[in-house]
């Protein structure tokens, strides 16, 4: 199957759901083998980027990340657009029940105009790469006024092959309670889509919101290379 035809056949009410029940979902094998092989191999090419993180120099963990430079390779491009359009609907049944007269426009050229038009032009797009010891410590990927409610993350990398440890982790901060955490299993080229900040929970009165975030567990061994897709472009 085409990419295209992939993600037409994802099951998205079972997804929205899942995003309304616990924040998160998952599509198992998004993308290929030799799809996954093709994004990590393009890691080392510095051209492919516009800015290159090491975790360590600014307290996020351990390891390091590039956000990918315009124009984006045809797979990310083309995921981030097909994908967009699809969980756009959810985005917007979110922003209703929160209350928000916020909407967002079905297609992601017209989002990221409205992105670009406040100053938030740079492609967010991005590569991360894990080696034994590293992880990613719990954050929110928000970069300026704008921000799509939902993001993805695809594994590159094949668990118990290539690496072990390293496991995705979610956690929720519900009002006066605790703060709850969630690992997510994931095989290479499996799609966790997930709350970018805040997601809302149904009441007895009503909905109200809880704060989301994710991050990477230490891994025991090996490397890891995932690609993350945030549907609106930073300041």
């Amino acid at each position: 199957m085409t990419l295209a035809a992939r993600v037409r056949a994802l099951d998205l009410e079972r997804a929205g759901a899942d995003l309304d029940a616990q924040g998160f979902t998952t599509f198992e094998r998004l993308l290929g083998t030799s799809e996954c092989r093709a994004l990590v191999a393009l890691y080392g090419d510095a051209e492919r980027f516009r800015k290159r993180v090491v975790m360590a120099q600014h307290g996020f963990g351990e390891g390091e990340y590039q956000y990918f430079a315009n124009p984006l390779p045809e797979t990310v491009a083309e995921l981030r657009s097909l994908l967009y359009e699809r969980l756009a609907p959810i985005a917007n049944g979110w922003s209703e029940a929160l209350g928000s007269r916020l909407r967002y426009p079905a297609r992601l050229a017209e989002y990221l105009a409205r992105c670009h038009a406040a100053g938030q032009k740079r492609p967010t797009p991005l590569m991360l790469k894990y080696e034994s010891g590293d992880y990613n410590c719990l954050h929110q990927d928000l970069y300026g006024e704008h921000v799509f409610p939902l993001q993805l993350t695809v594994l590159l990398s094949q668990p118990a092959q290539d690496f072990t440890g390293g496991e995705f982790v979610l956690t929720e901060q519900r009002p006066r309670m605790q703060s709850r955490a969630a690992v997510v299993p994931l095989a290479r080229g499996d799609a966790v889509v997930f709350a970018v900040r805040e997601r809302p929970v149904r009441s007895r009165r009503g909905f109200y919101k809880v704060q989301m975030r994710h991050g990477v567990s230490r891994l025991r061994s090996g490397h890891r290379h995932t690609l993350g897709i945030i549907f609106h472009d930073a300041a």
